[in-house]
């Protein structure tokens, strides 16, 4: 059985399972670079709030905290990430592969670094090109991650629009293989029928009735502010909108719905933990995430209204939009930042409930194809190839 070290900031609820499926088939041990102090500190700037997730990250697989000698440490920038034993670390526990998630660290760029030409090393990220950047910026990025990726062996690449940022940053397609962004299908995709009546009559939304839903940072990088403007302007009494989550624009949010006359028709909920997700997707008829970036270089919370069944409409300045969104079949793609553009396709689809339902049911049979399993299948196939 092959030995594999894998270099991550911290346990993340999207990774935590596929370290625990890789355990199974391979001598996995993570090394968290955040270090230790990561369990004791719970608040996340994102939501402004205390989260401790109701799943367990830590189960199933070996793992190690190295220390963090950062002086602000953290994921939030390239200093925050220093660990004077990483190296010794892995090579006491005699990795025959490396996987690294992330280089935007100052461990983790020499942990390739080091390794380079000595241990493989397979890469994992979801960066895209999807954002606007000026002339200088670009050719100063070029040169830089064209110099990076020269240290690892493999990519796996989440999507589309990834795969074409490691091409553009010279990774050649035969270092590139697909392992695909995923959730827990199962989990979120399990019948929560009863929850969410519950949910939707608590709010006197009625099972003719159509609720959007929004589930995420309130942060200017996801523009929640262009779907509450949009909705505003729609005249359809049976149309209810509902704001999952908090973040830095939760009282531009709430001061906007009070000059709005549909603010009758939307409601506003706390962040919910991983347990109380699935029953909130399914409570809805429409999921929108109309993110502007910089950085939405996935949105896996599309992942998980899909696979509760769910028609989608997002802005194409999200990194799954070109995998998971078949415009027009499980729903629609409109340009960001672009108030009429969004208006429009929400009037498209809020037009015949039917409609969303089997744009849902199309949702279900594309999601299938991005599972945690189909991911660690890929990088199992190729670590045993090397």
């Amino acid at each position: 059985m092959k030995k594999l070290a894998i270099v991550s900031t911290h346990p993340i609820q999207y990774y935590a399972p596929v370290f625990k499926l890789l355990a199974q088939k391979l001598d996995v041990k993570v090394f968290y670079t955040w270090g230790i102090e990561v369990l004791e500190n719970k608040y996340d700037p994102g939501f402004k709030k205390d989260i401790k997730w109701d799943i367990p990250l830590l189960d199933g697989y070996k793992y190690h905290f190295t220390k963090n000698i950062a002086k602000n440490p953290g994921s939030h920038h390239s200093k925050g990430i220093i660990n004077p034993n990483l190296i010794t670390e892995i090579e006491t526990f005699g990795a025959d592969a490396l996987l690294i998630y992330g280089y935007a660290y100052d461990s983790h760029l020499k942990v390739m670094r080091y390794f380079k030409g000595k241990t493989p090393i397979y890469f994992r990220g979801d960066s895209t090109l999807l954002d606007k950047e000026n002339i200088f910026k670009k050719l100063i990025k070029t040169v830089y991650l064209t110099w990076v990726y020269k240290h690892i062996d493999v990519a796996f690449y989440v999507g589309l629009a990834n795969r074409a940022y490691f091409k553009k940053y010279g990774v050649p397609d035969k270092n590139l293989i697909n392992a695909p962004h995923a959730i827990d299908n199962d989990f979120f995709s399990a019948d929560r029928t009863t929850e969410a009546n519950d949910i939707r009559h608590k709010m006197g939304i009625q099972q003719s009735d159509i609720l959007i839903l929004y589930a995420g940072k309130f942060e200017t990088k996801k523009n929640p502010e262009i779907l509450l403007q949009a909705f505003g302007k729609l005249r359809h009494q049976n149309v209810f909108l509902l704001l999952l989550g908090n973040g830095d624009l939760e009282m531009v949010l709430k001061e906007k719905t009070k000059s709005l006359k549909k603010r009758k028709y939307i409601f506003f909920e706390d962040f919910k933990n991983q347990n109380q997700l699935p029953a909130y997707y399914q409570a809805c008829d429409l999921f929108c995430l109309p993110s502007k970036g910089p950085g939405e270089t996935w949105g896996l919370a599309v992942n998980e209204a899909m696979a509760a069944g769910k028609a989608i409409l997002i802005s194409d300045k999200v990194g799954c939009q070109s995998n998971l969104v078949l415009d027009g079949s499980n729903g629609l793609i409109f340009k960001s930042e672009n108030t009429k553009d969004i208006y429009q396709n929400l009037k498209r689809l809020i037009f015949d409930k039917q409609k969303l339902i089997d744009m849902g049911k199309a949702s279900k049979n594309i999601i299938a194809k991005y599972s945690f399993q189909i991911q660690v299948n890929k990088i199992i196939e190729a670590i045993n190839e090397q």
